[in-house]
Order: C-alpha cells, then sequence, then structure tokens
C-alpha cells in the first residue's frame, strides 16, 4: 500500500528511551540502568493494598465516573489548592487522566489552535515537544543557561523575547525534565507578568513538583497575581508518587476550562483503569508524610552522581530524577556516547530533539533507579567511554 506520512507526524521525535531500555531489557546483562523514568523504590504501601482490594471489586472494574473517582478529584484539587493558594473544588475543577502526559496532550487539544506557538523551556522533555506537535502548536523555546558545574538558570531576557504574535501559551515544568533545571520565586514572577500582559495560558506540568533539593521551597504560579484565571495545573501520579505503572494523572482548572477538557477527554482514552484512582487518592493523601524520606534518597543519589562525575561538565539538577553531561566537549555526541556507554555496561540516553540550545551534544543519567551503592564506579565508566 502506498501513503505518505501524515503532516502532523513530519516534526515528531523519537524520544531514545524506548530503544535504550530494549537494548538492556533483551541484553540479559545487569546494566547500570540510568536510561528510563523508573524508579526502584516502591510506592506507599497503603497505595498498594488499597489497588488489591480495588482488583476484586465491581465498582472499581468501571470506566465510570467518565471523569474519574469522585474521591481522586477532589483529593488532586484539594492538593493543588493547598501548594498554590488558590481555592480548587473536585466536582468544579478537576478531571482525571490516564497518566500526566495524557492529561498535557488534553490539555492542548482543548486549549491551543493549530499553528498557535507554545514556550517551553531548552532543554524539554521530548515528550512534551511532540504533544505540542500533534496538537499543532509550534513549539517556541527558550533557554536554561548552562555553566559546568552550576545549576541551570532560567534565561529570562531569552524568556521575554521568546513572545512573539503566535505564541498563546506556555507549558513549563519545574524541576525540568531533563535538566532538573528550578524556576525560582523571581521565574515565576516574571512568567506571571508576561502572560498577564500577553493574555497567554499558562499549562503548569507539575510532575516533579516537590521532588526540590537543598532546602528549596515548593513553588505553583497559579496563586500569583492574575493568574487562577489562566493557570491549568496537571499532576501525575508517577514520580512523586512513584506509581508509574498506574498511569494516572489529574488537571486541575479554572471552570471556564472544564467543559473543553472534558470534551477531550471523552474522545481520548477516556479515564485510567478504575482500579489504580482510588490507591492514587490515598497515595496523594499521604504523600504529606511519605514523601519527605523519599526525596531525601534521591538527592543522596543525585550527590552521589555528581560526585562520580567531579570536573565534567555536568549540569547540577535543583531537583526531579536525572541530569546532563555535555559529551560535545569530548568531541561526541549523545548517541556515540551512548554506544560507547553500553561498552562499560552503563544505559543512558541521548537527548537529540530534546532542545535546539541544548540537544544533541548531552547524555542524560537518571538516578531515580539505581541505588547509591550501585552508582560507584560510575565516574570510571564514564571517563573510560570518554577515552580519559
Amino acid at each position: 500500500m502506498s501513503r505518505s506520512r501524515p503532516a502532523r507526524l513530519r516534526h515528531i521525535a523519537g524520544i531514545g528511551v524506548d530503544r535504550m531500555g530494549s537494548i538492556a531489557d533483551a541484553s540479559g546483562k545487569d546494566f547500570l540502568r540510568l536510561e528510563n523514568l523508573d524508579t526502584d523504590i516502591p510506592p506507599d504501601p497503603a497505595a498498594i493494598a488499597r489497588t488489591i482490594r480495588a482488583a476484586s471489586k465491581d465498582a472499581d472494574n468501571s470506566y465510570l465516573p467518565f471523569i474519574g473517582q469522585a474521591r481522586l478529584r477532589e483529593v488532586a484539587a484539594r492538593h493543588v489548592s493547598a501548594l498554590s493558594g488558590v481555592s480548587y473544588s473536585g466536582g468544579r475543577n478537576c478531571v482525571i487522566s490516564a497518566g500526566g502526559l495524557s492529561g498535557i496532550l488534553n490539555v492542548l487539544l482543548a486549549t491551543i489552535e493549530v499553528g498557535d506557538e507554545v514556550i517551553v523551556t531548552d532543554p524539554t522533555y521530548a515528550g512534551l515537544i511532540n504533544r505540542i506537535r500533534l496538537a499543532g502548536g509550534v513549539p517556541r523555546f527558550t533557554p536554561f543557561s548552562f555553566e559546568p558545574g552550576g545549576e541551570w538558570r532560567l534565561d529570562r531576557e531569552a524568556l521575554r523575547a521568546s513572545i512573539g504574535p503566535k505564541t498563546t501559551a506556555m507549558l513549563l515544568m519545574s524541576p525540568s525534565m531533563p535538566s532538573g533545571g528550578c524556576l525560582d520565586a523571581g521565574d515565576w514572577l516574571l512568567v506571571a507578568e508576561l502572560c498577564v500582559v500577553h493574555d497567554l495560558l499558562l499549562i503548569v506540568d507539575t510532575a516533579m513538583e516537590r521532588l526540590v533539593f537543598d532546602g528549596r521551597p515548593v513553588l505553583h504560579p497559579a496563586g500569583l497575581p492574575g493568574m487562577a484565571e489562566r493557570t491549568i495545573t496537571v499532576g501525575s501520579s508517577a514520580k512523586e508518587l512513584r506509581m508509574i505503572g498506574w498511569r494516572v494523572g489529574w488537571t486541575v482548572a479554572p471552570e471556564a476550562f472544564m467543559p473543553d477538557l472534558v470534551a477531550v477527554s471523552l474522545a481520548n482514552v477516556v479515564v485510567p483503569v478504575g482500579i489504580g484512582q482510588d490507591a492514587v487518592a490515598t497515595a496523594l493523601e499521604n504523600s504529606a508524610t511519605t514523601l519527605a524520606p523519599y526525596v531525601d534518597e534521591l538527592q543522596a543519589r543525585r550527590d552521589s552522581v555528581l560526585q562520580e562525575l567531579r570536573g565534567l561538565p555536568v549540569g547540577v539538577p535543583g531537583g526531579g530524577w536525572s541530569l546532563l553531561l555535555r559529551v560535545s566537549d569530548f568531541g561526541l555526541d549523545g548517541a556515540a556516547m551512548s554506544e560507547r556507554l553500553l561498552e562499560q555496561g552503563v544505559c543512558a540516553t541521548t537527548m537529540a530533539g530534546w532542545g535546539e540550545s541544548h540537544g544533541a551534544q548531552y547524555i542524560r543519567f537518571v538516578y531515580a533507579n539505581e541505588p547509591v551503592e550501585r552508582l560507584r564506579g560510575l565516574g570510571g565508566r564514564v571517563r573510560a567511554a570518554l577515552g580519559l
């Protein structure tokens, strides 16, 4: 059969993670798994127990309610309210999605026109960039500043300059994936100022919002002046709750957006399996007390990787699950470095297609899936791959 590729897929790039994961899975070798956003840290035991109970309950073996179970919607709305200072209701302001990225796509489909520009940071997870393009939008990249051995910083002047006549929205994540760059209070104030002045929508991907290190505060922009009416928050059970396989997300938005968000949701997957929804509500409620030890462990893993890679051109993540090493300093791109690392027993992903200023010249290391004791010795493997 002769056919052309649909135009909407013209600029859709692979994310690389699937290929590297398949190589590691098929090898039968004990690779150091630094390529994918899984974690070996188990979820809240109460959430696991609730999932097991739900598997035998007829009420949980259901599509209904089509916009998500009432308890989960209320818990998610209260969660976002507590972080933002904006009053949300599960009944009026929340819809459940089959994972956070499904929620992101639903929001984009419900809010942007074909050809609209959506501002993202550079680098940004390729899956977010691809979803902007699938919705007919055009990603507009605003770079983080990179200084080897320092933290990633938002280029505020570049953010101002990135707004053009076709810009209608920003899609931001802090800590950002894959860099771990965090927006500080001044960054969010600028974002709010620009959104209000230019009448832009702000879509906040909060998948890692509370996974911040070194005593940083958790900052949510919806409560800033003029932002409650124009901020849509998309959350997920995957990273903060370590419930990756449950595939449950939530979207909390001003009531004016809800009819379109619900309409798109009903046309795209509808809801995740009922068996997982109340378990996520349980984990989200409990996370006020269960999160801190988990964040401490992530920070210890980050610190271990930074110690192993000391002296190399890495960006220090302020939070999240991963960090980047710039291998172009050694005459390599990420793809070549990824192949060399496989020979050293390390599985890591190139960043091609994850940005314009920051992309193929980096390799990403995810530290969420390997404990500190297994991360020891990473530096020697990396230096061997670099030929040092």
